[in-house]
């Protein structure tokens, strides 16, 4: 329950206190252009890794290895677009980081450490 509070709760306040500060400083318009912009180029850039880690799951399938790294990264690029056509600064931040594939990565790590109990990683 604590997660979905904070996913439906906090983050949605979190984002109307930053489009108010945002506001009181740049003006109004010039924060929708920004909200506009990193949704097209956001979008952009998701569409261009998608396919990217698309064809590499496929290119892993065809050479009869199991392409769980790919998949991974695959679901956090899925994230990441979701995330940066949600209006907002905080979403958009998150959703540029997942991006980055070294952030990716960590992640992918963290995950693989916290959900496999007894078992160490050796990439």
């Amino acid at each position: 329950m604590p997660a979905l509070t904070v996913l439906f709760v906090i983050v949605p306040l979190v984002e109307i206190a930053l489009f108010v500060a945002v506001g009181q400083q740049i003006g109004f318009w010039p924060m929708v252009l920004i909200v506009i912009v990193t949704a097209v180029a956001g979008s952009m850039l998701v569409s261009r890794q998608g396919r990217s880690a698309y064809a590499q799951v496929r290119m892993e399938f065809a050479s009869g290895q199991f392409p769980g790294k790919s998949l991974a990264h695959g679901a956090m690029i899925l994230v990441a677009g979701a995330l940066l056509i949600t209006p907002g600064f905080l979403t958009d931040i998150i959703g540029f980081l997942l991006l980055v594939p070294a952030v990716r990565e960590a992640l992918r790590r963290w995950a693989v450490r916290r959900y496999t109990p007894g078992r160490t990683i050796t990439l």
